[in-house]
């Protein structure tokens, strides 16, 4: 995804092949939110903005950490969702039903921290909000919705995925770790409520 032109991409999105899905595109949706975030982190800099230079440079960094982290991420569910279908196709059996079980379990992670990327990307837009050079503040709610999709397109391919996963266990601390996103989801919402009515006031 890295090296990808985005015309080329959404063509192998569009494509009849099992991945770039909605996992990638989750991952996507996260890496852009964490772009915007760094943008308006830099637009808040200078003599103007002194008093928050520390907690500015600290969230350029984390943000350039979080979008590298995940276009990663899209990379590792494209890879992981081809291992579950080159698994179903194997002979029936034991070792195609241990196959499958196994690539179910590796197709949920890259989701699953997306989901955790993204709730960490709503923080960071509530940390920005406040602060944000106000020339740019409708990229913090841009970075919100983005970060909103990426956390609601995530939690929905962990659960695709979970629902064929045998062991319990696993699947139990896969949800586990999706159980947020109602809440993160709803932050995000607020942060984009705070800038329209800030720029409609």
């Amino acid at each position: 995804m890295r090296d990808t032109r985005i015309v080329d991409f959404l063509n192998q999105l569009a494509a009849h092949v099992p991945a770039p899905g909605g996992g990638a595109t989750a991952a996507l949706h996260a890496a852009q939110a964490a772009a915007l975030l760094g943008m308006v982190a830099r637009y808040t800099t200078g003599e103007k903005y002194i008093k928050h230079s520390e907690l500015v440079v600290s969230v350029i960094a984390e943000t350039d950490t979080l979008r590298a982290r995940a276009l990663r991420l899209g990379e590792q569910d494209a890879a992981a969702f081809t291992a579950v279908a080159d698994a179903y196709r194997m002979p029936k059996g034991d070792e195609r039903s241990a196959a499958i079980a196994a690539a179910l379990v590796g197709a949920a992670e890259p989701p699953a921290r997306v989901v955790e990327a993204a709730s960490r990307l709503v923080e960071l837009c509530e940390v920005l909000l406040p602060i944000g050079n106000r020339n740019v503040i409708t990229d913090v709610a841009a970075a919100a919705d983005a970060a909103r999709a990426a956390l609601t397109t995530a939690r929905v391919n962990v659960e695709i995925n979970v629902t064929g996963i045998k062991d319990e266990r696993a699947a139990e601390q896969l949800r586990a770790r999706i159980a947020g996103v109602d809440s993160a989801v709803a932050r995000a919402d607020r942060v984009t409520a705070q800038v329209r009515e800030e720029i409609n006031a």
